[in-house]
């Protein structure tokens, strides 16, 4: 099997990039390791950065997106009881997100794929990457228990972090850098409605919580946990009655309870990988980067990966130059720090360390004040939230 660039990995990434190259008239190949309804099926992020959004129109991925998805103008910082909206659209020049869960970003892209697209091959294990150095670099692979090869003149590993992808860098070209904090987030969907119309983070003393939702009926939240926690641990009244001490405020706000339908708990890491780029082999999303979800940047910034590339390789075709090929890494690193960045100070702006001491705790208020009270702080945060340029 044949094909200009192979992508490995079924994930809005994978998906996202054979659209993309499908546009501009360039053949792609997917490999997806697990079946379709388990793709369209994998909870993960729900926040769509302003040019993810954008893109996803452009590459004519955004007519649900556009009916079912919720626009959000800003989010409530709560600390300390009080309450504060950050306002995007003001703050960024009309920027704002879009609550637009990943399920149904991949159902969209799985739709315009299999209508449209090149092969996109679900149950198919990539076991190898092979060549990467080469102008002919090969994807090993299994389907159906025959082993097989794609022969691709690019490979794009979409494969996340325990993928096939970024094992064919050489170790000794290889620096990562990592962080993994004592605390996670336990998760919950529950059928009700949202008890606020925009997202909530609040900093209390007993550990971070954020409301969100996916739906108009449907309420996803968090609450910060000690790493390790097993969601089980907690009964669904134990879980309500923590968020409601967590999300107290002075005014009469209250948060609506609801049937729990799924409980999991997210491990919290920062992770890079450099560099995202060995010869023809090209890393994407979480097979070069992991960051806390509490910016909402991981699939934004998978996004801004495979966008970076698809630009790069039609760069290539018009003019001849492999000059924007070469610099993938090095530009999608600048974005991935500044992310990283990001994450890692709303991360520590709004958890509580398990060791946290009293100077500690009045230093993470300050900083909530600050941007309370500073149109400068406000606007640094609303600008990352809303995401930083792609490419």
């Amino acid at each position: 099997m044949r094909t200009t660039v192979g992508i490995i990995g079924a994930g809005p990434a994978g998906l996202l990039l054979a659209r993309l190259l499908h546009n501009a008239g360039i053949d792609s190949v997917v490999l997806e390791s697990r079946d379709r309804e388990y793709v369209e099926h994998r909870q993960r992020a729900g926040i769509l950065e302003q040019g993810t959004v954008d893109v996803l129109r452009e590459a004519g991925a955004g007519e649900r997106m556009d009916r079912e998805g919720l626009r959000h103008d800003g989010i409530e910082l709560r600390f300390d009881r009080k309450r504060h909206r950050v306002d995007f659209p003001a703050l960024t020049g009309g920027r704002s997100v879009m609550v637009y869960a990943q399920t149904e970003v991949c159902k969209d892209l799985i739709a315009l794929q299999l209508k449209e697209g090149g092969p996109l091959l679900f149950e198919t294990e990539a076991l190898a990457v092979e060549g990467a150095d080469t102008d002919r670099p090969r994807v090993r692979f299994r389907r159906a228990g025959v082993e097989d090869v794609l022969e691709c003149e690019y490979v794009v590993g979409c494969d996340g972090f325990w993928g096939v992808a970024r094992k064919a860098v050489p170790a000794e070209l290889t620096r990562t850098f990592e962080r993994t904090y004592p605390f996670g987030w336990l998760g919950i969907l529950a059928d009700v409605a949202p008890s606020h119309d925009e997202l909530v983070y609040a900093r209390h003393d007993r550990g971070f919580a954020l409301l969100s939702m996916r739906s108009p009926s449907v309420s996803r939240l968090y609450l910060q946990v000690p790493a390790g926690t097993d969601a089980g641990q907690w009964s669904d009244e134990e879980i309500w009655a923590e968020l409601e001490r967590r999300f107290e405020t002075g005014d009469d706000w209250r948060l609506e309870r609801g049937p729990i339908t799924q409980k999991s708990v997210t491990p919290m890491r920062s992770y890079v990988h450099e560099p995202m780029r060995h010869g023809r082999l090209y890393l994407a999303g979480d097979a070069a980067h992991i960051v806390p979800p509490t910016g909402a940047k991981g699939l934004n910034l998978a996004v801004g990966d495979v966008v970076t590339f698809a630009r790069a390789l039609v760069h290539r075709r018009e003019t001849g130059s492999e000059a924007l090929l070469d610099a993938y890494s090095a530009t999608c690193l600048r974005r991935v720090w500044q992310a990283e960045r990001f994450s890692y100070d709303m991360t520590t702006l709004l958890h509580r360390a398990p060791d946290a001491t009293a100077f500690e705790d009045r230093l993470q208020t300050a900083r909530l004040e600050r941007i309370a009270s500073s149109r400068a702080a406000e606007t640094d945060l609303a600008e990352a939230y809303t995401g930083f340029p792609l490419g």
